[in-house]
């Protein structure tokens, strides 16, 4: 166990620090990973730091996110706000206006994506050449998962 109170080991249980371990089912780092590793995440995320410090209105982050259904942005915009990384704001007007933005910690996970992002435009033509089978690994022992 090293001094944070982290597994020495991936894979190690019985973290009692402020990091968990990715490879408990249960660890809340995992869950929080889950959710925010989908690609309306990542787009929303994008489009809000677009517009920041400002707001986007919901028609306007669905009119910007090509193939999002309404319910899936809803859904995804939800746990957002729940997890603190953006803002929402009702006008009362009729319709009622639904503004969102980032906040201060959500700012920070899109240094993050951007250079996730990066990184995935970067190597996608070395990824696609291996997903159709034209490309090849350098010093491989085998297939993957091979003993």
């Amino acid at each position: 166990m090293e001094q944070d109170g982290t597994p020495a080991k991936p894979g190690h249980s019985g973290v009692t620090g402020r990091r968990g371990d990715l490879f408990v089912p249960d660890c809340p780092t995992r869950q929080l990973l889950d959710r925010l590793g989908t690609k309306w995440v990542s787009m929303a995320v994008t489009v809000l730091s677009a517009e920041s410090p400002g707001t986007v209105r919901f028609g306007e982050l669905r009119r910007r996110m090509p193939g999002v259904s309404q319910k899936m942005l809803s859904q995804t915009l939800q746990g957002l706000v729940a997890d603190g990384l953006v803002t929402r704001h009702v006008e009362a007007t009729i319709p009622p206006q639904v503004h969102y933005g980032l906040t201060e910690l959500g700012r920070s996970l899109e240094l993050r994506l951007a250079a996730l992002r990066d990184w995935a435009e970067t190597h996608m033509p070395e990824i696609a050449a291996y997903r159709a089978g034209t490309g090849s690994v350098q010093g491989a022992g085998g297939p993957v998962g091979g003993h």
